[in-house]
C-alpha cells in the first residue's frame, strides 16, 4: 500500500434531510453538530429552518390523496418492507444509536429490535382498521348508521427525546398504517437514527411525500408547527411542561388535533403500542346514514 493510500482521509458524511423522497440539505445552508457523551464531534445534521418544514408539508400534501387511496394491504406491504430493510442495516442502526453514548450497544441492540417489530406490528394492521375501529349501530329507523375511520391527512410528529428510533418509530407507523402521510422532527438529542430511517424508506418503496424526515431544534420549529393550517393533528413526545403549553396555545386558531403527551406510554409497552389506541390519535370517525332499501 502506497503512502498515499494509507494517509487517505476519510469521507465524512453530512446527514441531509428527507422530504419529497429526495435527501435535501436545509435551504438555510445551517448545521448542527452531533457530539458523543464526551463532547467530541461524531456528525454533522442539516439544522431545519421553517421553510423547510413548510416544503415538507407541502410534499406531503401532494402525496396524501395517493397514499389514502392505496389498498391497506398494499400499505402493509410497504410497512413490512420497511422493516425488510431496517433488518438489512441493523448493524448500522445500532452504530447510530450508540452515537451520542446514551445508551449501551445491548440497548441499542434492543431498541433496534423493537423498532423493527414495531414496523411489522402496524404492516399487519393496516388491512384492519376499518374493521376493528368501524360499526355498523343500531339505530331505531329504516335507516342503516355506519361509523368508518379515516386518516386526518398531514400529520406532524415530533420525536421523543429518549429512544430517538423506538419512540419516532412509534408514533410514525401507526399514522401511516392508517392512511395519513407524515412530517417529522427527529430528536433533537440524537438525530442520527431518526434520518437514517429516511435511507430506509428509500429503498423500501414509500412513495415520495408520504414520509418526511427534518432534524433541528424544537424551540425553533415548534411554533411554526402549531400554527400550520396545512396540518391535521400535531403528536409529540418529550417536550417540557412549557413547550406543551405553548403548543396547545399556538394551536387553538389552526383547529387542529394536538397531543403532545404520546410518550405517557412507555415505548416498550407492547400492550399498548401494538394495539388499537395507538392508531387512535391518526384517524377521525365518519359516520353515514344510509335509508334501508335505498
Amino acid at each position: 500500500m502506497s503512502n498515499k493510500e494509507h494517509n487517505r482521509l476519510t469521507v465524512e458524511k453530512t446527514w441531509k434531510l428527507f422530504m419529497g423522497g429526495a435527501f435535501p440539505r436545509s435551504e438555510s445552508g445551517r448545521s448542527l453538530e452531533v457530539t458523543d457523551g464526551e463532547g467530541r464531534f461524531k456528525a454533522h445534521v442539516c439544522r431545519s429552518s421553517r421553510k423547510d418544514f413548510r416544503n415538507a408539508v407541502e410534499a406531503a400534501e401532494k402525496a396524501a390523496a395517493g397514499w389514502q387511496s392505496r389498498s391497506g394491504y398494499n400499505r402493509g406491504q410497504i410497512l413490512h418492507r420497511m422493516a425488510e430493510m431496517a433488518e438489512c442495516r441493523k448493524s448500522e442502526i445500532v452504530d447510530t444509536l450508540m452515537t451520542t453514548g446514551q445508551c449501551s450497544r445491548r440497548e441499542a441492540i434492543r431498541e433496534t429490535d423493537h423498532t423493527i417489530d414495531r414496523l411489522i406490528c402496524f404492516a399487519g394492521w393496516t388491512d384492519k382498521v376499518e374493521q376493528v375501529l368501524g360499526c355498523r349501530n343500531p339505530v331505531a329507523g329504516p335507516y342503516h348508521n355506519m361509523s368508518i375511520p379515516e386518516p386526518i391527512g398531514v400529520v406532524a410528529v415530533v420525536a421523543p427525546k429518549e429512544s430517538a428510533l423506538l419512540g419516532l418509530t412509534s408514533m410514525i407507523a401507526p399514522a401511516l398504517a392508517s392512511g395519513n402521510v407524515v412530517v417529522a422532527l427527529v430528536s433533537e438529542e440524537n438525530p442520527l437514527p431518526g434520518l437514517l430511517l429516511g435511507e430506509v424508506c428509500a429503498t423500501s418503496d414509500v412513495p415520495a411525500g408520504v414520509l418526511n424526515l427534518l432534524s433541528g431544534e424544537r424551540a425553533e420549529l415548534l411554533p411554526h408547527i402549531a400554527t400550520h393550517r396545512g396540518l391535521g393533528a400535531v403528536v409529540a413526545g418529550g417536550l417540557s411542561r412549557a413547550q406543551k403549553t405553548r403548543l396547545k396555545e399556538d394551536g387553538v386558531d389552526s383547529l387542529m388535533r394536538i397531543n403532545p403527551t404520546m410518550d405517557t406510554h412507555d415505548f416498550e409497552d407492547d400492550a399498548f403500542w401494538t394495539s388499537p389506541r395507538a392508531l387512535m390519535p391518526f384517524i377521525e370517525v365518519k359516520t353515514m346514514w344510509h335509508p334501508v332499501g335505498g
